[in-house]
């Protein structure tokens, strides 16, 4: 089993693209195969190293590691001029000179009589002395491959099924460019073929392309890999997918705080069923993947689920793990001596590294400013529940669920008109950690300093 992940580095890695990294590597680790990165670079004038080193990079962050490659097709250009010269030598490839305008014309005329777009054969036929004059008159050309009419081609889709397609609705298409070089139908046939690629998973926007390159291959007498073709990623409402519904390129949900294995667990569930919703790594998504599990139809995708599993990988991390995601600005606002109760504290209340340093600074940046709808409860609440609280403190110290006991029995509230006036005064807020653990952070001299703080305002 060897499978592979061939971008084109014409822009920055989307959900699109990561999700068929994914399934690739997925399938050949569950079937302990190799997966392969090819870099598909022989558009010129659309291609960057610069797009290609990220998407590099985003792969390893995903934490897809590709066993062999990254091989480059703008540096296999000998390789393709070789088949093209052998397909030329079985008359299976021909030299086309017509413009771009008059294959538009073409077209037009085509649809205008109802039948299908394809190339009508016009350079096919072309004899030497009719070739030689076309070049001496300084006219490009590209190089078409002849299709054989009359054939059936067909292959079974892992994914989709058994596919169909008649050789006389595809028509002679373009092999090489008129600067020499090859486009995709051409050199990602052959490199699927030498590199022993056995199985291509990709996009469903792919599967005309297919019979194509197996003609290619046939006649190269070449192997052929298995194909499946996944359906596409659909916004909420069925359209293609598009920022308005919440996708962002894989650089930019690295910069917002997404952590991998999230975006990771939510891709893998995005068009393929897994029995189980646990957080899982790698390796056991790989043990559960099944190409019977991967969805005919298309995927719809769900920032709100994303962010489901963006919480679950923040859930999953290590108490080392979690320090380093949030930051330097959160770690230079933490004493070091409070981390780790500072890291229980705040744990379950963050899901990106800027809530971390929301809790950072309302924990630890003196005076605490309050939320505008905090300030009545505060008022409400009055001086002398706060300097209850403060009489209260040396015997209870730290102990919240002690001195909220007292408390109530001190004052006669209870629920939020006791609970929710002691968390204002201590963070501010009206929701957050739970104050058990605040309590412990703080100690009794901010607290009681915090209680004061919260008096004062009370009397105002």
């Amino acid at each position: 089993m060897k499978t592979r992940f061939a971008p084109s580095p014409t822009g920055y890695l989307h959900i699109g693209n990561v999700r068929t990294a994914l399934f690739c590597d997925l399938l050949a680790k569950a079937k302990n195969g190799h997966f392969l990165l090819r870099i598909e670079d022989t558009d010129q004038s659309r291609s960057s190293t610069e797009f290609a080193d990220h998407l590099q990079k985003d792969l390893h962050w995903l934490g897809l590691e590709w066993n062999e490659g990254p091989y480059y097709q703008s540096q296999r250009q000998a390789i393709y001029d070789d088949y093209y010269h052998r397909l030329e030598k079985i008359s299976r490839a021909y030299l086309c000179f017509c413009t771009e305008q008059q294959l538009s014309i073409a077209r037009k005329v085509q649809m205008a009589s109802g039948q299908p777009p394809r190339y009508a054969g016009t350079c096919r036929h072309l004899t030497a002395e009719q070739i030689a004059q076309k070049i001496a008159q300084g006219l490009k050309s590209t190089w078409r491959f002849s299709v054989p009419e009359g054939e059936v081609i067909e292959f079974n889709d892992f994914v989709r099924g058994v596919q169909t397609f008649q050789s006389s609705e595809i028509g002679d298409f373009i092999i090489r460019r008129a600067d020499g070089t090859a486009p995709f139908f051409f050199c990602n046939a052959i490199d699927d073929a030498l590199m022993e690629v056995t199985h291509v998973l990709r996009g469903e926007d792919h599967l005309t392309n297919t019979p194509r390159q197996l003609l290619i291959l046939k006649a190269l007498n070449l192997a052929t890999p298995t194909y499946g073709h996944l359906a596409l990623i659909v916004g909420s409402d069925g359209s293609p997918l598009s920022k308005r519904h919440g996708s962002r390129n894989i650089q930019e949900l690295r910069e917002s705080g997404y952590i991998p294995q999230g975006i990771v667990n939510y891709l893998a569930r995005l068009g393929h069923y897994y029995t189980s919703n646990d957080f899982m790594d790698l390796n056991q998504l790989a043990a559960a993947f099944s190409t019977e599990s991967l969805g005919k139809a298309p995927a719809h995708f769900d920032a709100a689920q994303m962010l489901y599993w963006q919480k679950q990988a923040v859930a999953n991390l290590s108490k080392d793990a979690l320090w380093q995601w949030l930051g330097a600005e959160v770690q230079a606002l933490v004493p070091a001596a409070q981390r780790d109760i500072f890291l229980k504290t705040i744990h379950s209340n963050v899901t990106f590294p800027a809530n971390g340093l929301h809790w950072a600074n309302v924990l630890f940046v003196d005076p605490v400013p309050y939320a505008p709808e905090a300030l009545p409860i505060l008022q409400q609440a009055g001086s002398a529940f706060f300097k209850t609280a403060i009489d209260l403190l040396p015997q209870h110290k730290t102990d919240f669920k002690a001195l909220a006991h007292a408390l109530q029995q001190a004052t006669g509230l209870k629920g939020k008109s006791l609970y929710q006036p002691l968390r204002i005064a201590l963070t501010g807020q009206l929701d957050g950690p739970e104050m058990v653990n605040i309590f412990e952070l703080f100690g009794v001299d901010r607290i009681r300093t915090r209680l004061h703080h919260a008096e004062k305002i009370a009397n105002k």
